[in-house]
C-alpha cells in the first residue's frame, strides 16, 4: 500500500461534514427566497390586489439589493472571519424571512382598512393605497432578506476553498450548490399546504426559523482547520497539497496579501467571473420567481393542488440529480485525463452550456402536456447548477485565498444586477402580453405564452454567450500573484 493510499486511508474527514453544513445552510437560503414564489400568485396576489408588475418590481429589487450587499459582502466575511460572518448573514436573512409575515398587517395599519376588499368598497384610492403600502413593505422585508443572504455564498466558497485542494473544489462546491435545487426542491412540498392550512404568513415564520437553528450547529462545528480538533495532520496535509508554502510554515495562510478592493477591477480574471455571472444567474432565479406562477397562468394548475406540487418537484428533482455531477465532471478531467483544473473546469462549463438549450422547446412541447415544460426547464436550470458550482471555482484557481470571498461577492454583484433586469422586464412583459392578447406574438403563439417564450429563448442562449466571453478574457490558466 502506497503512503498516499494510506494517508486517504487514515485522514478524517471534517471537510465533508462542514459541506453538509454549507449544503443545509444553501437549502435554507433557497427556501426562504422560495416562499414568496409559491404564495404570490394563489394567496398573496389576490390578497393585496398585485400585477405581475408588482412582483416583478419586488423580485427585481431583490436582486439589485441584493447585487449591491453582495459588492461588501465578501469583503465583509473576509474581514470579520468566516465564522462570525457566516452567523451574522443568516442571523439576519433568517429575521427579514419571518418579517414578511406581517406585511399584511402593516398594510392595515397604515393604511386604516383592514383588507383589500374593504379598501375596494371606500373607493379606488383607498384600494390603490392599500395595493401599494403592501409593496413597499415587502420590499422592506425582501430588502432585509437580500442584505442577509448576500454573505452565504462569499462564506460558503471561502470555507471550501479552506477545507479543500483545488481538485475538490469544484465537487465539494457542487454539493453544498446542490442544496439550492433541494430547497427549491422541498419547497412545494412544504410551504403551499403550510399557507394553505395555517395561513401564508405562517409559511414564511417556519421557514424562515429553520436559519436560527442552523446557527446553532455552526458556532459549535465550525473552526480554521489548523484550529479545529476534528482535523487531524492528514487531513490537513490533504487540504493544504497545492500551498508550497504549507511544509515550512502552517500559518502562511494569515500573511496571505489581500488584494485591494478596487485593483481587483484591473484584472481579467475578475471580468471573466463577472461575465459568467452576469447573464446566467438571472436565468436561475428568472426559474425560481416565476416557475409556479408559469404553471397555474399556462396550465391553470396551482402550487396547491397535487398536480402543480408533483410539477414543480420533479422540475427540482432533475436539477437535485443533474447538478450533483456537476462539479465531479471536471474532477474525473483531471484524475482521468491528466488535464490542468482549470482546463478541466472550462471544458466541463462547455458541456453544460448547452444543456440550458432545451428550454427553448419548453413552450411548443408544453402545449402537448405541462410535464414536457417541467422537464425540459428542470434540465435547463440543473445546466445553470453544474455551471455554477465550476464557475465559483475558478475563483480559487485564479486569485489568492484571501480574496476568494472579495471576488465572489462581485460577481455575485453582477449576477443580481442581470437578473434584476431579467425579473423587471419579464413583469412588465407579462402584464403587456396579457394585455395586448393575440396583438402580442413571438413564434406562433400570442399573449402571456408568447411572452414565456421570448423569455425561455433568452434562458436558452444565455450560457453559451457567458462562456465564449470568458474564454476570450482569460484564453488560459492564469493564477494571480500578489
Amino acid at each position: 500500500m502506497t503512503n498516499e493510499s494510506t494517508q486517504t486511508k487514515l485522514m478524517t474527514n471534517w471537510r465533508w461534514w462542514l459541506c453538509s453544513l454549507l449544503f443545509v445552510a444553501t437549502t435554507i437560503n433557497y427556501l426562504d427566497r422560495q416562499v414568496l414564489s409559491l404564495t404570490y400568485e394563489e394567496f398573496i396576489k389576490p390578497e393585496f390586489g398585485w400585477t405581475d408588475a408588482d412582483y416583478g418590481t419586488i423580485t427585481s429589487f431583490f436582486s439589485i439589493f441584493y447585487a449591491l450587499c453582495c459588492l461588501f459582502a465578501g469583503k465583509f466575511i473576509d474581514w470579520m472571519g468566516t465564522k462570525k460572518g457566516y452567523l451574522w448573514s443568516i442571523g439576519v436573512w433568517s429575521a427579514g424571512a419571518c418579517l414578511h409575515a406581517l406585511c399584511g398587517y402593516g398594510s392595515s395599519l397604515l393604511t386604516g382598512s383592514p383588507d383589500l376588499a374593504a379598501a375596494t368598497k371606500i373607493g379606488s384610492n383607498a384600494a390603490l393605497a392599500f395595493s401599494t403600502t403592501s409593496v413597499y413593505l415587502f420590499l422592506f422585508c425582501r430588502g432585509i432578506l437580500a442584505l442577509g443572504e448576500s454573505g452565504n455564498f462569499p462564506a460558503a466558497i471561502k470555507v471550501t476553498a479552506e477545507y479543500n485542494p483545488k481538485k475538490d473544489r469544484a465537487y465539494s462546491t457542487s454539493l453544498f450548490n446542490a442544496g439550492a435545487s433541494v430547497g427549491a426542491l422541498a419547497a412545494p412540498l412544504c410551504i403551499p399546504p403550510l399557507a394553505k392550512s395555517l395561513g401564508w404568513e405562517w409559511a414564511f415564520v417556519v421557514i424562515g426559523a429553520f436559519g436560527f437553528l442552523w446557527m446553532f450547529f455552526w458556532q459549535f462545528m465550525y473552526d480554521k482547520p489548523e484550529k479545529s480538533k476534528h482535523v487531524n495532520q492528514a487531513e490537513l496535509d490533504y487540504i493544504h497539497q497545492d500551498d508550497e508554502a504549507e511544509a515550512a510554515a502552517k500559518v502562511a495562510e494569515k500573511e496571505e496579501k489581500a488584494i485591494p478592493f478596487f485593483k481587483c477591477f484591473t484584472y481579467r480574471q475578475t471580468w471573466s467571473f463577472i461575465c459568467g455571472k452576469l447573464l446566467t444567474d438571472g436565468v436561475w432565479w428568472f426559474f425560481l420567481f416565476w416557475a409556479p406562477s408559469y404553471f397555474q397562468n399556462q396550465f391553470g394548475i396551482k402550487a396547491s393542488e397535487p398536480l402543480g406540487q408533483g410539477l414543480i418537484f420533479t422540475l427540482y428533482a432533475i436539477v437535485t440529480v443533474v447538478s450533483i455531477f456537476g462539479g465531479y465532471l471536471p474532477k474525473l478531467f483531471v484524475e482521468k485525463r491528466g488535464m490542468h483544473p482549470y482546463s478541466g473546469r472550462m471544458l466541463a462549463m462547455l458541456i453544460f452550456a448547452f444543456l440550458p438549450l432545451v428550454a427553448l422547446a419548453a413552450q411548443p412541447l408544453g402545449v402537448q402536456s405541462p410535464w414536457w415544460s417541467a422537464i425540459l426547464i428542470g434540465i435547463a436550470a440543473a445546466g445553470h447548477q453544474a455551471w455554477s458550482a465550476n464557475l465559483f471555482s475558478t475563483i480559487g484557481d485564479m486569485f489568492p485565498k484571501s480574496t476568494i470571498a472579495t471576488i465572489t461577492g462581485v460577481g455575485a454583484t453582477a449576477g443580481g444586477f442581470g437578473s434584476m433586469v431579467i425579473q423587471k422586464v419579464a413583469g412588465n412583459m407579462f402584464d403587456t402580453a396579457e394585455a395586448a392578447g393575440s396583438a402580442f406574438q413571438f413564434m406562433g403563439f400570442e399573449g402571456k405564452p408568447a411572452g414565456y417564450f421570448i423569455m425561455f429563448c433568452f434562458c436558452g442562449i444565455a450560457y453559451l454567450i457567458s462562456w465564449v466571453a470568458m474564454k476570450l478574457l482569460v484564453p488560459k490558466y492564469s493564477p494571480i500573484k500578489v
